[in-house]
């Protein structure tokens, strides 16, 4: 229960950060120095395990794995958050198990949805329209976009992982994709390197790193390995709801009928849908 509580904390704060980082930070930036302070934290901690030359025998899906878990989602949340609400952007990506299904058809998991997984794909995408259709102006439409390449890629990510790296160690797995995003994204990152840094942007940054991407991790196996993979699942329904109170509360974001009622449909949503066709054992981190 207490790992449980800690990663639903760990991954509902980074909406927070990212909204609190993009003040002075630009998105490339963020998503280069957020890998390069992750991996600083699990690469140590894989090579002791001697878990990373495991996972460099795996390279070409480890490099699927880093753009769509990481590279493609750690720049384009940012870049959403320079104008969306942290919270509203919280609920929409928690979308990410309507997401998962048909993903797994893809990759050869065919799954029969019934009237439940039916019904929670439908009310799920309802919550999604209203949130989108009610708490955002038509003006946010091209930004409100860029978050459908976020809920593919956290949906994509363990589909990855359960198809083409069963057995390899996890941790070696994230703390290589760590460091292939980070060396990808460092000659833009510094390039666009900020000329002040105050100190709470600066904050957020290292927590997005230290906690939300390295520590986060190292958490989320070892809830794993206690509970199982798809009990470990339920942290998906945690997130959002940080997301939204942290919203609120420290940025003063709105939070009106739609935010509430779109916030039930796609949890309700996805929980219907999740209980049916249970996600692999990576949950998507923010």
């Amino acid at each position: 229960m207490l790992l449980f509580a800690a990663l639903g904390m760990i991954w509902g704060i980074p909406y927070l950060l990212i909204k609190l980082a993009v003040s002075e930070v630009a998105p490339v930036t963020l998503v280069f120095l957020r890998c390069a302070i992750g991996a600083t934290v699990l690469v140590p901690i894989a090579a002791a395990r001697g878990q990373l030359r495991p996972a460099l025998g795996y390279w070409r899906p480890v490099l699927a794995f880093a753009a769509a878990e990481i590279g493609v989602p750690f720049l384009l949340l940012p870049t959403a958050e320079r104008t969306l609400p942290s919270s509203l952007t919280g609920l929409l990506v928690a979308a990410v198990p309507l997401a998962s299904v048909p993903i797994a058809a893809v990759f050869g998991h065919s799954a029969r949805l019934g009237a439940r997984g039916g019904a929670g794909m439908a009310l799920g995408l309802v919550g999604v329209g209203l949130l989108v259709g009610f708490d955002l102006p038509p003006s946010e439409a091209g930004t409100t976009a860029l978050l459908l390449p976020v809920v593919i890629g956290y949906a994509l990510g363990p589909a990855i992982v359960d198809r083409y790296l069963t057995g390899v160690p996890r941790i070696g797995v994230v703390a290589l994709a760590l460091s292939i995003d980070a060396t990808a994204y460092a000659p833009l990152g510094v390039l666009s390197w900020p000329s002040r840094l105050g100190a709470g942007p600066l904050l957020a940054v290292v927590a997005l790193g230290v906690v939300c991407t390295g520590i986060a991790f190292v958490v989320m196996f070892a809830l794993v390995a206690e509970v199982g993979p798809v009990r470990g699942t339920l942290v998906t329904y945690l997130n959002p709801a940080v997301a939204v109170v942290l919203g609120v509360v420290v940025l003063g974001e709105p939070f009106g009928w739609a935010t509430g009622a779109g916030f039930v449909a796609v949890i309700g949503g996805s929980w219907l849908v999740l209980g049916r066709n249970p996600t692999p054992e990576v949950v998507p981190g923010d």
